[in-house]
């Protein structure tokens, strides 16, 4: 008598692909926590149930075992073709896993025809260091046309180029940005109206540590015939700004005795009078001309935020975010002026303090941290006092910077634009997902390089989201800085680099 063939038990792969639905939903509503674990845990639950399925489909399926072993050699078939057609790119700055299409369009270069330019006159506007003129991402004195559609931006070229996650700064027609060639961290000055390059400098230098990346991150600083540099190991560089001689240079973190951060050093060096100051296990000040060190401020561990220079109560002080410890000092001295811890559980600490008004200074990190903003005051012996008045999950800056403008914070919180009231730190609206980008306010408008590589034009409205405009400027993972020299926007990422002319009202 012939033996029947037992039905197939559906049930267990239901119940499984149920618990995975319900779970990666549990996980993604979720409010607290930080993006990327988000990410992570569904990541582990798609793992986790892709092995369930493969051992109820082998074991407890009940199909025939021809059928079984088929289903498993397409499994790894599909496994062998997808490795074949794609390869791995690094992660997002959620931590999401980027594979590209292998035989995709590499970066070429594009130069635009002189003859092809526009009849207006250049007027470029120097864009000296990281964040601008002010260190504050703010730029002033143009205004931007928002009708891409009618005048949308011309590409004046765009080109390859090395690894690396530096932005540009730019005097004249000379854009200088760090990148990554081989063994070699170098500084190269492009022709700003052409990308030609004017002069180039290396130093035997390599970082690369996934999901960092590889190659320099810090963005150059321009004073008077200067060019000062940070790499990613911690080289300091002074260089002639007409030829790219290398004046005088030092480690800073081996000269100083500190320990480098793990993903690589992203500080950018701040010029102020006659000093160049950088964190280096806390705030070092070194000579500009002489490269000599000038004095050594409170020590702790350096994060990744730039140092800035502002005025609170009256006084002028260097402000840095170290890795979990916000510090003020007096310029000339490194004496500090103040301290103050920020939050006890594991925060990069990456976006630049935001200085609200003569008394108030804004702080951010991601991972789950959020903002704070803090309240300096006097004691009766004349020393800082600081206290916090308030603080908030819903502003997470990870690894870009926030703008304050009439009254209103704007960034991107975890990669979400946002709006807060600095009052009380309530949200105004989050909206439009951007990713991990970056974030300029241009005189009225603020300008948003996203993840992906598109620039978007986004109203600084507290009311509502509002978007004017947008365009595909680049290609791939995009965290660099933008910069904007006049009408000239020249933005970059790991691998290619593009300048475009911005239509701009004549104000005159």
């Amino acid at each position: 008598m012939a033996q029947t063939q037992k039905s197939i038990r559906w049930w267990p792969l239901s119940v499984i692909l149920s618990l995975a639905a319900l779970g990666i939903i549990g996980i993604w509503i979720l409010e607290a926590g930080q993006r990327q674990d988000k990410v992570f845990w569904i990541a582990v639950v798609v793992i986790l149930t892709s092995l369930l399925g493969i051992l109820w489909l082998l074991c407890f399926s009940r199909l025939r075992w021809r059928i079984r072993l088929l289903a498993v050699a397409i499994v790894l078939l599909c496994a062998f073709l997808s490795t074949s057609l794609f390869q791995f790119k690094g992660f997002s700055g959620d931590l999401t896993p980027i594979f590209e299409w292998r035989w995709q369009e590499r970066p070429t270069t594009f130069r635009q025809d002189p003859g092809s330019t526009s009849n207006t006159e250049m007027s470029v506007m120097d864009y000296p260091q990281y964040l601008g003129q002010h260190r504050n991402g703010v730029v002033s004195g143009i205004q931007l046309n928002r009708d891409w559609d009618t005048h949308p931006p011309q590409l004046v070229w765009r080109q390859p180029i090395g690894a690396g996650w530096s932005g540009f700064a730019v005097v004249g027609n000379s854009a200088i940005t760090q990148e990554q060639e081989d063994g070699w961290e170098k500084v190269v000055c492009y022709e700003l109206h052409s990308g030609e390059t004017n002069w180039s400098h290396q130093d035997l230098a390599r970082y690369n540590a996934p999901p960092a990346g590889l190659g320099p991150r810090a963005t150059p600083t321009i004073s008077e015939n200067r060019v000062y540099t940070v790499g990613s190991t911690g080289i300091l560089n002074c260089l002639d700004f007409e030829t790219g001689e290398q004046l005088w240079t030092t480690n800073i973190f081996e000269e100083n005795e500190a320990k480098p951060p793990p993903w690589g050093v992203s500080i950018s060096p701040l010029v102020f009078n006659e000093l160049v100051i950088v964190s280096a296990g806390g705030a070092v000040a070194y000579h500009k001309e002489t490269g000599a060190l000038v004095w050594t401020g409170h020590r702790t561990q350096s994060g990744y935020s730039s140092p800035l220079v502002t005025t609170l109560l009256d006084t002028e002080q260097i402000v840095l975010f170290n890795q979990g410890l916000i510090t003020a000092h007096e310029p000339f001295t490194g004496e500090l002026l103040w301290k103050q811890p920020w939050v006890e559980t594991y925060a990069e600490c990456v976006a630049q303090p935001v200085p609200i008004s003569d008394d108030t200074l804004l702080a951010s990190t991601g991972y789950g941290a959020g903002a704070k903003l803090y309240q300096l005051s006097r004691n009766p012996t004349g020393e800082f006092d600081v206290s916090i008045i308030w603080e908030t999950i819903n502003l997470k800056a990870k690894f870009t910077n926030i703008i304050y403008y009439e009254g209103y914070l704007y960034g991107l919180d975890d990669g979400i634009f946002a709006c807060i009231n600095p009052t009380d730190g309530t949200r105004q609206w989050k909206r439009g997902r951007y990713g991990h980008g970056q974030t300029l306010l241009i005189s009225d408008v603020l300008l948003v390089t996203t993840e992906s590589g598109d620039i978007v034009l986004v109203e600084p409205n507290p009311k509502h989201h509002v978007e004017h405009a947008r365009f595909a400027a680049l290609t791939g993972k995009t965290w660099n800085t933008p910069a904007l020299a006049g009408r000239y926007l020249l933005v970059r990422n790991d691998r290619e680099a593009a300048c475009y002319e911005l239509p701009v009202i004549d104000t005159k």
